[in-house]
């Protein structure tokens, strides 16, 4: 299992964000994302969001802190980027 989160640095709603990945699988992804109670509609194309006060506990829970950079690097080579439509 390899989950990858980016640092909370996205900004929207009032909030800064991390992308947590998964450069495995798409079912390991939501099966970790399930069992942290991360809502599905924060699931997008190819990530889930994660609020910046839930970083620390999805990091103690077994996913590696990366760069953005890496964990968009990671998720091209294992064929999981799916990017957006223009």
């Amino acid at each position: 299992m390899t989950l990858l989160i980016d640092p909370p640095v996205w900004p929207a709603r009032g909030r800064s964000w991390s992308h947590l990945v998964s450069d495995v699988s798409f079912e390991e992804l939501h099966e970790f994302a399930r069992r942290m109670g991360v809502p599905e509609r924060g699931f997008h194309r190819d990530h889930y969001d994660i609020p910046e006060e839930r970083y620390d506990e999805i990091v103690a829970a077994g996913a590696h802190p990366v760069t953005s950079r890496e964990l968009v690097a990671r998720l091209v080579a294992a064929g999981l980027r799916r990017r957006k439509h223009p």
